[in-house]
Parts: structure tokens; sequence; C-alpha cells
């Protein structure tokens, strides 16, 4: 069984992956307008987070998280230059 991510946006998820790096770019669904990820990331109750856990069935179980890895906007941009354009 491989790991699964979770990406967390103002405490919904907004899309997952099987590693982190898909999971991070999963944030392409709440990309700001103005593509600031600085901002968008400063503002009140975003706290984008990735939870990891064991497995996928362990998530759909609703098992609690292995842990929750705080995202920074260079995380994320990094992970979002790397689709194709």
């Amino acid at each position: 069984m491989s790991e699964f991510f979770e990406s967390i946006w103002h405490g919904e998820g907004v899309g997952d992956g099987g590693d982190l790096e898909e999971a991070l770019q999963a944030y392409l669904v709440v990309k700001p307008e103005d593509g600031d990820w600085v901002e968008a990331c400063a503002a009140e109750g975003a706290d984008p987070v990735v939870e990891r856990f064991a497995s996928f069935e362990a998530y759909l179980d609703n098992a609690d998280p292995l842990e929750a890895i705080a995202v920074t906007p260079t995380m994320i941009t990094n992970a979002l230059a790397l689709l194709p354009s």
C-alpha cells in the first residue's frame, strides 16, 4: 500500500494525490486570479496544509492523518510549474 495525500484550503479538501507533488498541484483549483500565492496563503483562514495518510484505504476509512504538512506559497508555485502548460 502506498501513501495518500489530501490538500486542504480554508479547512476544506480541494484535491488529493498519490504523492506530495501531485497533492500540491491540486491547489490549481483555487489559484488566485492575480497569481499571488503569497497573499492567497496569508489570507485569514487559508491555512494550506497537506494531510498524509498511510494509504488511500486509510483515507477512505476516515483514519487520522499520519501528519499534516504545512504548505508554503513556494511549495505550491514549484509544484504548479511542473504541470504542462
